[in-house]
């Protein structure tokens, strides 16, 4: 199957605000497919160092595969960015200059049936970015109780209609088990109906799963902490988040490591993408940029 590859999100801002000059040490804590780390690499030669980490293992063979063309500038890392301390010591490598932190969802993991991350084609319901992980969204769509499975789409989705979708699901599962993406999607806006003008009635509920499968707001907080103890003086921090709750733990942990004066923040305000790159790159119209510098 041939992969579609990402389009790296503000591009020219990650580069310009990661001060990359060459010599310097960068990790890519979300290498995905390599769409931003191409770019870094590029400008920390020669005796620069990339470090990128992914816990999706085909990621990693993507990225891998693009990057060959720099071989010995780059050292690629399986393993979930929350353990960002333990997976740079196996490369012996204690502080860094600078950490990309992208947290959206690359497009080849979007456009594979078989990942289960979308409800526009018919998959297993999956969602795990770590294939070596245990628990999918089906066994969280099957075996929650109706007031987890509630509790779940309003925290981690936001869904307004969280009560009746989770009564939906807990009723349809008791005729048979929910398998497949298009099943669960149509089920979710068989509630829903048409209220979310902009967006497909299932995407929160779907965004809500992966969340949890993935356990990414702890992962986020777990890694940023870490990741700001490993950053050399005057190393950059660049986060890109895609919804309200990551950008939350993004801003409130810059804001306490600036009140107990280890970060200087860089934005005080999130940067948005330009409005050309919005309409050549739709998926990047819910991105926020947060900038900090280690004090």
């Amino acid at each position: 199957m041939e992969v579609k590859l990402h389009i790296p999100v503000m591009l020219k801002e990650v580069i310009d605000f990661l001060n990359l000059t060459p010599g310097k040490v960068i990790v890519d804590a979300t290498i995905g497919t390599a769409g931003h780390a191409l770019e870094i690499i590029k400008r920390i030669l020669p005796n620069g160092l990339l470090i990128g980490i992914d816990k999706d293992e085909e990621s990693l063979e993507i990225s891998s595969e693009r990057l060959k063309d720099y071989q010995g500038y780059f050292s690629l890392l399986y393993g979930d960015f929350r353990n960002i301390d333990v997976l740079l010591k196996k490369i012996n490598m204690e502080k860094v200059d600078g950490i990309l932190f992208d947290l959206g969802v690359s497009w080849h993991q979007l456009s594979n049936p078989q990942r289960g991350f979308s409800f526009q084609e018919e998959g297993p319901l999956d969602m795990r970015m770590d294939r070596r992980s245990f628990i999918s969204a089906y066994d969280l769509i099957n075996n929650l109780n109706e007031d987890e499975l509630s509790n779940l789409l309003w925290i981690f989705g936001q869904e307004r209609k969280h009560n009746r979708i989770a009564h939906l699901l807990v009723k349809e599962r008791q005729k048979a088990p929910i398998q497949t993406t298009k099943q669960l999607a149509q089920l979710v806006s068989r509630v829903v109906g048409s209220y979310h003008q902009r967006i497909h009635p299932a995407t929160r509920t779907f965004q809500a799963l992966r969340i949890a499968v993935n356990r990414e707001l702890e992962s986020l907080s777990e890694g940023l902490n870490k990741a700001i103890e490993i950053l050399k003086p005057q190393g950059r921090i660049v986060v890109i988040s895609f919804h309200s709750l990551e950008d939350r733990i993004v801003k409130y942990t810059f804001r306490r490591k600036s009140y107990e004066n280890k970060l200087k923040i860089i934005t005080k305000k999130p940067l948005r993408p330009k409005k050309e790159e919005i309409t050549e790159n739709p998926s990047a119209r819910s991105a926020k940029m947060r900038v900090a510098e280690k004090i």
